[in-house]
């Protein structure tokens, strides 16, 4: 597996596989052909289809335009067959000729592959040589260690300076998004709701007073990617709001430490790498399984930490995170990532919460392995038909008309 650093990129909204892959691959290929007079970009599957909701040619023509003219080409029916994010970039001439194409795949999380060996194209190393959590699971019980001494093991020294960005950048946004009130873009004219949730909950009395911050917490950094915003992949940018509310509302609650935190983003780090390795952690791959699924896991697992679990509770909680979201489709309507996405990362959030709680009152015994819901996450997005895949075909965008 590769380094968590690439599980958590810190960038702009509203989508990591439709903004920031293209983006990055944008990138890559002007490097290679400065010299081009033009340039052509076909878009495939899931990128076509969604690609004008989720900004996707907006960021590539901002990449590409400065230095060459750039024309879009919309292919929604054509799914290439190693993943339905598909771009093949073409560079020409001064003579009108082709000089060279590239076909390259956003895979989720603004990471790119290519078909060829399916390595990432920045041609990062793995550092991690287990890639389950039933070894890793056994490797803590043998060491007498935890999760996040395993992420420590196997990651670089800088690991603590670059989570502790991350964790400040996770910070930054929820504050924001609390701030800002208003009406998010795109044709939906859906208002923000972060500031009066949060201004809501404060009146509450304290059970009903965390759940609505939990709420208010994820509503604002959900918006604040839906509006473009700089947030954190965790571990995509649809479901970024899942876990900076879960660590927020305890740090905020429970007054954790900034180093407890750090740690409980390694491993949920390593929770969502293991989907990322072994399933998807891709909308247009496996539905919002994949994505507010894997958000809600990974939430789960750093907050069972974060309590006192043991290494079997921890992977428990991680396991109904994952297994509770199991079959949970991907339709944003109008391909925007504000309906439903914005309210389910609040769901999700307090869906942690309570798979930590309920994982706390066993001793993490259970007959369904992580590993095993991670296989199965990724056989169900296989069944999965395309109109439930990020295409904005099926389900809740079905014939949905903006007001």
């Amino acid at each position: 597996m590769k380094s968590i650093k690439e599980l958590y990129r810190i960038g702009t909204g509203p989508s990591s596989s439709h903004t920031m892959g293209p983006r990055k691959a944008a990138e890559i290929f002007l490097q290679r052909h400065p010299e081009a007079a033009a340039f052509k970009v076909t878009l495939y599957g899931s990128l076509a289809a969604t690609g004008k909701g989720h900004m996707t040619n907006v960021a590539i023509t901002e990449t590409l335009q400065p230095a060459a003219p750039v024309e879009i080409i919309w292919e929604p029916k054509i799914f290439l067959p190693f993943h339905p994010n598909g771009m093949k970039f073409v560079s020409v001439d001064a003579e009108g000729k082709e000089t060279d194409s590239w076909t390259v795949f956003s895979i989720g999380g603004g990471a790119l592959a290519e078909e060829s060996d399916g390595a990432t194209s920045v041609n990062t190393p793995d550092v991690y040589e287990m890639n389950h959590l039933t070894d890793i699971l056994h490797w803590c019980e043998r060491t007498g260690k935890s999760y996040w001494e395993y992420v420590k093991e196997c990651e670089e020294s800088d690991i603590w300076d670059y989570l502790a960005e991350v964790w400040e950048t996770m910070k930054a946004s929820v504050r924001r998004g609390l701030e800002n009130e208003g009406v998010l873009p795109g044709p939906l004219n859906l208002r923000r709701k972060a500031s009066t949730y949060y201004i809501r909950a404060r009146g509450y009395k304290a059970s009903l007073q965390s759940r609505g911050l939990v709420f208010a917490y994820a509503l604002a950094v959900s918006e604040e990617n839906a509006a473009g915003g700089v947030i954190v992949t965790a571990p995509t940018c649809g479901s970024c709001g899942v876990m900076p509310a879960v660590l927020y509302h305890l740090q905020q609650s429970r007054e954790f430490s900034d180093i407890r935190i750090l740690r409980a983003l390694a491993t949920a780090g390593l929770i969502g790498n293991i989907v990322k390795q072994n399933a998807s952690i891709s909308g247009a791959e496996a539905g919002c399984q994949a994505e507010v699924g894997t958000a809600c896991s990974m939430a789960s697992a750093a907050a069972n930490q974060l309590f006192g679990g043991s290494p079997a509770q921890i992977e428990y909680a991680a396991e109904m995170g994952l297994e509770h979201h199991l079959g949970m489709t991907c339709d944003p309507v109008c391909g925007l990532v504000q309906i439903p996405c914005i309210e389910r990362n609040a769901y999700a959030a307090a869906r942690a919460l309570d798979a930590n709680l309920y994982s706390s009152f066993t001793d993490g015994m259970h007959r369904v392995s992580f590993d095993k819901v991670v296989e199965v996450m990724k056989q169900t997005g296989n069944d999965l038909p395309s109109l439930y895949k990020e295409t904005s075909e099926g389900g809740l965008a079905k014939d949905y008309k903006p007001m």
